[in-house]
């Protein structure tokens, strides 16, 4: 039969310069037919290995049985095929490492399936299947447009609804997309993130420490499970987030870590390859087939999975030779800065060959710094991301809540400060898992004040969310107000939704995603200074701030006015460009919503009373306690 492989010499000259960027179609496990004999083609990179083995259970994991040689080029890659054996083989690669001896049962790095952990085997799978979203694909640039909606419910699958009989069970994919479509579409949200799928050995981790970077977890099904998934939710028009997380790796033996018995894919010197807040491995993005490993994880999971944008985790983790080291912890770069450059020209290459071979498909970066262009092309000197999570804006405006209404005239700066730098990225507004963690308890626990306050200010805080310039995402339970904080070894308490607090609030956030989704106002200008302008910002006697949002052509604003304490605001006026009636389009304080019903009937005529010299026109308004309310000049529409 001779020797078999799918690697061509310039696959291997591609991989070695890191910039091959499709290695799943070359290495890992494939099943192949060989001159008329069917078996499975086996590849993996250990270039200071002196004997790799493929062991599993169809010979017993006998080291010995079945040995692959390494290639004659030098690329440290070993191969074989093995007659045989198909999908459904279980399998891990046997190495001998020329270093000390070093002996180890590794998982595939290229496996697409896997044991369901504790177990740790590779499983031999295809890819097959047979997509029905070509409509969304066809129009997938439409859906993430920068000038668009984007409203994002981000979700972890474990713990989002489980088997209501047996709550210790997980839901599989496919029990989940028909339910998860059907809630998206009844919440009005365009996009769903999940917290990562990628295959993990601690369920605790939520998937941010990976093992398996081509291989959705087993907990939920299969991969074909998983594409049916997304293709369901792709078919109802919700898009698909996936967390994608290059910047570390867990320590498990069966992972990446000391993979040949040599520091393979992580720096070995551990001021460079440790990560000390989570005790994990950080890869070496200097070696360059550890870019063509990761870009092509990145590349698998838009091609294969159907996905529509990578958030990219940890980003500042990356940038930083010191993040979170003390200062003898940490390497200069070679110029002496704490800089990573490596990292850096990973992420512009990640970014370019992203958008060159799939320009409908974005990027987004948690980045919880001031490193300047995140979200700004490489050619301009930017990292090359489509958008950034606004960590700055969310742990002001969360301060802000949780003071207790009386101080919060102190405090006024931080919720004004937003607007000095939200055009200096594309940012999306992130109120995430992050928040209702550790100890953090729920956004509902946040809010200052007694039981009626709290669910108040949450109405406030998301009604000043979705006015405010930038993309919005939201943790699940957060739209149901669940009280107690997340955890991911139950479902979501959606028992709340019994009470009539948590049932209007919920219907508060259909209705903000119903009237952001139809407003122009609201999205066409995220990004452009050009769509925000101050009413005013000075009141911090009152607790209030008003502003308006304009649209792309400027010949239409809507008026937001949000009342930061319990006391209703009587006659307050608010500066208006333009005369007429203007319509009271939201007010999360109407009775719909569980509030007071305070308002101002429906609408307001404008006086012609100028603002401060910088309006012409006024509305005097009644702003509802602990309250948003927004008018929109009324046209045809109304």
């Amino acid at each position: 039969m001779g020797h078999f492989t799918l690697l061509t010499d310039h696959d291997i000259y591609l991989f070695r310069e890191g910039n091959h960027f499709r290695l799943y179609e070359k290495m890992g496990s494939h099943p192949v037919t060989v001159e008329g004999v069917e078996g499975v083609f086996f590849g993996v990179w250990a270039p200071n290995a002196e004997f790799v083995s493929v062991i599993g259970d169809f010979n017993g994991w006998n080291p010995q049985s079945h040995p692959m040689s390494v290639r004659w080029d030098g690329s440290g890659i070993w191969e074989v095929f093995i007659p045989g054996v198909g999908k459904g083989t279980k399998y891990k690669y046997h190495i001998r490492s020329n270093v000390n001896g070093y002996t180890v049962q590794k998982a595939d790095p290229f496996a697409f399936h896997a044991e369901t952990p504790p177990k740790t085997a590779s499983i031999v799978w295809d890819l097959d299947y047979g997509w029905q979203d070509a409509g969304w694909m066809d129009r997938q640039a439409e859906y993430s447009r920068p000038d668009g909606p984007i409203s994002v419910y981000e979700v972890h699958l474990g713990s989002w609804r489980r088997d209501p009989y047996h709550p210790e069970r997980f839901l599989s994919y496919q029990q989940v997309a028909p339910m998860l479509a059907e809630y998206m579409h009844k919440m009005g949200f365009t996009h769903v993130e999940f917290l990562p799928v990628m295959e993990h050995p601690f369920y605790g981790s939520w998937g941010y420490q990976t093992v398996g970077y081509f291989a959705p977890t087993s907990r939920y099904g299969t991969c074909q499970d998983f594409m049916a998934m997304v293709d369901i939710l792709h078919q109802n028009g919700i898009g698909v987030i996936l967390d994608w997380v290059p910047s570390h790796f867990p320590t498990d033996e069966h992972g990446l870590g000391y993979f040949d018995g040599t520091h393979l894919f992580e720096h070995e010197d551990t001021r460079k390859g440790f990560h000390p807040d989570w005790k994990s491995s950080i890869f070496n993005y200097g070696r360059n087939e550890v870019q063509s490993f990761l870009i092509s994880s990145a590349m698998y999971w838009i091609e294969k999975y159907h996905t529509d944008a990578l958030r990219v985790d940890a980003v500042a983790s990356m940038l930083y030779l010191d993040y979170s080291r003390k200062h003898d912890e940490w390497i200069p770069n070679v110029n002496g800065g704490r800089e990573n450059l490596e990292a850096i020209a990973f992420l512009h290459k990640l970014n370019e060959w992203i958008h060159r071979d799939y320009p409908n498909v974005r990027t987004i970066a948690e980045e919880s710094t001031s490193w300047p262009g995140v979200s700004r092309p490489v050619d301009t000197g930017g990292l090359g991301f489509d958008m950034k999570w606004n960590m700055g804006w969310m742990h002001d405006t969360l301060d802000y809540c949780g003071q207790d209404p009386v101080h919060r005239k102190y405090h006024q700066d931080s919720l004004t400060f937003s607007i000095w730098y939200a055009f200096s990225e594309n940012f999306m507004l992130p109120l995430s898992h992050d928040e209702v963690v550790h100890g953090k308890g729920s956004l509902h626990d946040k809010m200052a004040g007694d039981e009626w306050q709290k669910i108040a200010m949450l109405r406030l805080l998301y009604g000043y969310m979705f006015a405010h310039p930038g993309k919005k995402l939201l943790f699940m339970g957060s739209e149901i107000g669940q009280r107690g904080e997340w955890n991911h070894d139950q479902s979501l308490d959606w028992d709340v939704l019994g009470d009539e607090a948590n049932r209007t609030l919920q219907r508060w956030i259909e209705d903000l995603n119903s009237f952001y989704k139809n407003e122009p106002c609201l999205f066409e200008q995220d990004f452009a200074k050009e769509g925000f302008e101050w009413i005013d910002y000075h009141d911090a006697d009152n607790s209030v701030i008003s502003f308006l949002r304009w649209n792309r052509s400027h010949d239409r604003a809507v008026a937001v006015a949000c009342n930061f304490t319990p006391v209703p605001r009587y006659e307050y006026r608010i500066g208006i460009p333009k005369a007429g009636f203007w319509k009271e389009v939201l007010n999360s304080d109407a009775y719909d919503y569980g509030g007071s019903g305070q308002g101002n009937m429906g609408g307001l005529k404008s006086m012609n009373e100028s603002f401060y010299d910088k309006f012409p026109h006024t509305l005097m308004a009644t702003l509802p306690p602990l309250g948003i309310v927004i008018f929109r000049l009324q046209d045809t529409r109304d």
